[in-house]
């Protein structure tokens, strides 16, 4: 147990000097709460492609479906925690960019309460937003050009507790009760670079969207014996529809000044006796999870999976009844959004005589059809995705605690909008310790 909570605590310090890095630049942040990599970017899942419905494993915890919990043994205490290193590629037809960063991918625990109740909690994040774009223009009024630049930052975190729950030996059902929270803020800046004010001033539009709420998954697997070495393992989730209100605080207003020193001349919104905080909402479409899996007596496993929503994510709509529109309309799409991933495990011969007989190897495929679509020059783009992982599982020298190796690599989008290519190295920690065993001997 030293051993493993060194790694976790080296894991946590790299990825704290990770995420002191600059970051993504991530332009398609700017729709709605952000972008997501889940599930395909946790280590855990990348190793077999985005696989997850169908999945359950004693020394990892799979969040996408709450009945895998009831995987967790007896006397058993699971920690799991991951790290992702990132290096990103922006390019279009003309331009590229790269970045790298470093986050902690996800942290959870899970434990029984009763030989048929099992619990987990954890934190993963929902949601990231990240970007800066700057573009300059000619004003054939004013005769100069005007600098603008779209900034925004935050993001949406996911603190869940789920159950999951036996029904026999063959049967397991669950539920996660997820909380959805955070801060975006959002902002949109005029200067003109010319000397002459007297037509012109600069203005900022800035926004901040404050998240707080609860969504509610359901899951379910079954497991049914072929023969004495053959199983088949069927996983379903899912989510319903639901509408949630989120709090807006917006200032919109012009200034004088450069180069860092600025002075507010007057406010455009709110205006006097108006306040500057109101309720928009977030629609969570409706979403299902179907997986299937065939596994030989646990030392090898297909898997694939299937996933169908109306849109990705979650739709943010403005305050309608509001006068004036902070920015604009806004040129996303809501399409529906297809998710097909196919994955293969072998999982090592825990008896094997040497330890690289015990390592396990995983490898997998995604697609990702309607993740988002935007309106470019009049007409709509819908962006997909495709990803690849495979990744190795060393089991620890005791016990069942297992220290995971990933790597993936996605393409999103296309080159005459734009596209991004992300190498994901991914390592996580697993510990399965027996925690609440009474000893009979001292």
């Amino acid at each position: 147990m030293k051993k493993i909570i060194l790694v976790m605590l080296v894991l946590v310090g790299c990825a704290g000097m990770a995420d002191a890095q600059n970051g993504f630049n991530i332009p398609f942040s700017q729709f709605g709460i952000g972008t997501t990599d889940l599930p395909f970017g946790m280590p855990t899942t990348s190793r077999m492609g985005g696989v997850v419905y169908s999945r359950s494993s004693r020394n990892a915890i799979n969040p996408f479906n709450p009945a895998s919990y009831s995987a967790v043994e007896m006397e058993s205490f699971v920690f799991d925690i991951g790290l992702n290193v990132q290096s990103c590629v922006l390019r279009n037809d003309v331009n590229s960019q790269t970045d790298a960063d470093g986050t902690i991918a996800y942290l959870m625990v899970a434990f029984p309460i009763t030989k048929w109740w099992k619990t987990s909690a954890g934190l993963l994040p929902f949601s990231t937003v990240n970007y800066e774009s700057v573009q300059v223009n000619y004003d054939a009024l004013t005769l100069s050009d005007v600098k603008t630049i779209y900034a925004g930052n935050g993001g949406v975190s996911q603190l869940y507790w789920g159950n999951g729950f036996n029904i026999g030996k063959r049967l397991s059902l669950g539920f996660n009760l997820d909380y959805l929270y955070g801060d975006i803020q959002r902002a949109i800046s005029y200067s003109f670079q010319g000397n002459d004010s007297t037509y012109c001033m600069n203005s900022r539009r800035q926004k901040d969207t404050y998240v707080s709420n609860l969504v509610l998954d359901f899951g379910v697997q079954y497991t049914q014996p072929l023969n004495d070495k053959y199983s088949l393992r069927m996983g379903m989730t899912f989510r319903p529809n639901r509408v949630m209100s989120v709090e807006d605080k917006s200032l919109v207003y012009t200034y004088v000044g450069k180069n860092g020193s600025e002075y507010l001349l007057d406010t455009i919104f709110p205006r006097r006796g108006q306040s500057d905080t109101y309720n928009s909402t977030l629609t969570q479409p409706m979403q299902l999870g179907v997986g299937l899996a065939l596994e030989r007596n646990e030392r090898w496993e297909m898997a694939l999976d299937g996933f169908y929503s109306a849109y990705s994510g979650l739709r943010y709509d403005e305050n309608t009844e509001l006068e004036y529109n902070i920015f604009g309309n806004s040129s996303l799409c809501y399409t529906t959004n297809y998710r097909v991933a196919m994955g293969f495990e072998w999982k090592g011969d825990p008896g094997a005589s040497n330890y690289l007989g015990r390592i396990g190897i995983s490898a997998g495929v995604n697609y990702n059809r309607g993740r988002l679509a935007v309106t470019v020059g009049g007409n709509e783009n819908v962006l997909n995705e495709w990803g690849a992982g495979m990744g190795f599982t060393l089991p620890m020298r005791k016990g069942k605690s297992a220290l995971t190796l990933s790597v993936a690599y996605s393409s999103f989008g296309k080159l005459d909008v734009l596209r991004r290519d992300v190498l994901t190295f991914g390592i996580s920690v697993g510990s399965c310790e027996r925690w609440f065993q009474k000893k009979k001997y001292d």
